[in-house]
């Protein structure tokens, strides 16, 4: 089993920042890739950015790629996203979810584990 903790959410204006993490523990040594996704009310969960953990480009989401940063702190496996200038149509919940594979990919089906979530609002 693999946990991810998730952290960083909140409220915050347009045009802000946030900074969210996730930690994994426990059975780790087969998870490959690290990636967010987020789900709106109503609208289905969405990849929004990923990393493999042990070498190798990050991948984004087109609507987020210019404006989103995803990093790796590979000795304690966990991952950032940075959120700048950030829209109201961000305004979702943001989930970990932990991968085997080695390269990222955006299919939720491809993600065995999941963290809780955690709330970002931006307001207008």
């Amino acid at each position: 089993q693999v946990q991810l903790l998730e952290s960083g959410g909140g409220l915050v204006q347009a045009g802000g920042s946030l900074r969210l993490s996730c930690a994994a523990s426990g059975r780790t040594f087969n998870t490959h890739t690290l990636s967010w996704f987020r789900q709106a009310p109503g609208k289905e969960r969405m990849f929004v950015a990923g990393v493999p953990l042990r070498g190798g480009n990050p991948y984004y989401a087109e609507a987020v790629k210019d404006r989103f940063i995803i990093s790796r702190d590979n000795s304690r496996d966990t991952v950032y996203l940075q959120l700048n200038n950030l829209k109201p149509e961000d305004t979702a919940v943001y989930y970990c979810a932990a991968s085997n594979y080695v390269v990222v990919v955006p299919n939720t089906e491809k993600y065995d584990y999941w963290g809780q979530g955690t709330q970002v609002t931006v307001s207008s």
